[in-house]
């Protein structure tokens, strides 16, 4: 099911919601705090055996339909239910369905538009969803025209990127090992397959990298650019992804007035 200490944290959880519930009206002085394993098992249609493996801990296997009925049974509220479902690393089949459309989230609108420095969204697909005035005076080529705003595309096809981007090769190579982190958690979007076999045709850097199968996590850090207007610039970036969005991105690059170029 799930490692030793989720099992540990999962079966503290269920039994501690367990013993806070009230029992249904009974004669009789009771020794056990809330409700019994067994009474909770009835509630939830399940067996007390299944129900007592699970607050011990054991490696038991179980559908996530069963874990809703323990989820009712307990009576959770719906952050429980969440923490619930996240420990026995389940998805909840209660749980909407995420919007995964092209279009931004408000909050990443907001947060964009707020930002004086520049700023952009990135949607699961890497394209830019949303970016503010200072973005698209920066990065000349990929928010200033109208073309597909794909950041993977800009990066390793577009010329415009190799004048703008310092130290260009490796900053792609670094891109597409964090892009590619993504594209484990979407093997069958079929649009983001057909992303990768189109750069992999058009740009011989990205098909080299993606072959050499290099994974990062993404991180901000110094970002420098020659400009065709402003020239040399350097930023420190910072990237975040929407609580209610985390398919998104916010990218967020603040002047490093320290930093030589």
């Amino acid at each position: 099911m799930t490692d030793p200490d989720r099992r540990r944290l999962l079966g503290q959880f269920v039994r501690t919601h367990r013993e806070g519930l009230a029992p249904e009206p009974a004669a009789g002085r009771r020794r056990t705090p809330g409700l019994r394993r067994e009474e909770l098992a009835a509630r939830a249609g399940i067996s007390a055996t299944w129900c007592t493996f699970i607050e011990q801990g054991r490696d038991v296997q179980f559908s996530a339909h069963a874990l809703g009925r323990l989820a009712e049974a307990l009576a959770l509220t719906p952050a429980e239910r969440d923490y619930l479902f996240e420990l026995a690393d389940r998805r909840d089949p209660r749980a909407p369905k995420r919007d995964e459309s092209a279009n931004a989230p408000a909050s990443l609108q907001a947060a964009v538009s707020a930002a004086t420095h520049p700023a952009y969204g990135l949607d699961r697909l890497w394209n830019a969803c949303c970016w503010n005035g200072a973005a698209a005076h920066l990065f000349v080529g990929w928010l200033d025209a109208d073309h597909q705003r794909n950041l993977l595309r800009f990066v390793f096809v577009a010329p415009a990127a190799r004048r703008l981007i310092d130290d260009w090769q490796n900053r792609g190579r670094r891109l597409l090992a964090e892009f590619r982190a993504d594209y484990s958690r979407s093997l069958n979007d079929p649009r983001l397959r057909d992303l990768v076999d189109g750069l992999r045709r058009d740009s011989a850097l990205f098909d080299a990298e993606w072959q050499a199968q290099t994974v990062l996590g993404r991180e901000g850090g110094r970002r420098a650019f020659t400009h065709p207007q402003d020239g040399a610039l350097v930023y420190t970036q910072h990237s975040f992804a929407p609580t209610d969005r985390p398919d998104t991105k916010f990218v967020l690059l603040v002047p490093d007035s320290n930093a030589a170029p």
